[in-house]
């Protein structure tokens, strides 16, 4: 298991929509962990304006930013939108400088409605987050809509994806940088 810390996760949510499977997919794994702060940007929330100018100097996207900058774990979060993950997500990574994910840990997570998308994660999003810096990349989790069935309360996991998540977290362990060693929620 992770030695815990007080490590700063920032959780981003690049879904379009209220009610998503990628944020609930999101969710999931932030409840996986403990013994650390969680911030979650949602950036549908972020003003549009802002980010299709690519503004960084509006408060709610220099707040935003800076939650990213803090981290030392980072999870991304997102719908495969024709193979590729959604254009919202995209404005707000290219508002990252550079090197934003440098000495970050990042797990890349995503949502279809089948496993025909499933290569999205390695092809798509994986080479923007190297991009950016990013060398310690968890192993990514694909869940499809069948894998997130419909709730009142939101969406329910199946088993299954519940231990690939939890494999994609003990990735944790490997990471050579100390600051960002969450620790794993003991399942129940």
């Amino acid at each position: 298991m992770p030695t815990p810390n007080t490590s700063l996760i920032a959780a981003i949510s690049g879904s379009p929509s209220l009610r998503s499977r990628s944020t609930a997919l999101l969710q999931i794994a932030l409840a996986r962990l403990e013994d650390a702060q969680q911030q979650t940007v949602h950036v549908r929330e972020l003003p549009p304006a802002a980010l299709l100018a690519a503004d960084a100097q509006v408060p709610q996207i220099r707040a935003a930013l800076a939650v990213v900058e803090a981290a030392d774990l980072v999870i991304v979060a997102t719908p495969i939108y024709k193979a590729a993950y959604s254009g919202l997500l995209k404005v707000f990574l290219d508002l990252l400088p550079q090197d934003a994910l440098r000495g970050k840990t990042v797990l890349p997570l995503a949502t279809g409605g089948s496993t025909a998308h499933l290569l999205a994660l390695d092809y798509a999003l994986k080479p923007v987050l190297t991009a950016l810096g990013a060398r310690h990349i968890l192993d990514g989790v694909f869940a499809t809509d069948a894998q997130l069935q419909p709730h009142e309360a939101g969406y329910l996991p199946d088993a299954a994806l519940l231990r690939r998540i939890d494999r994609a977290l003990q990735g944790l362990d490997e990471v050579p940088a100390p600051r960002c060693r969450p620790a794993l929620a003991r399942a129940a």
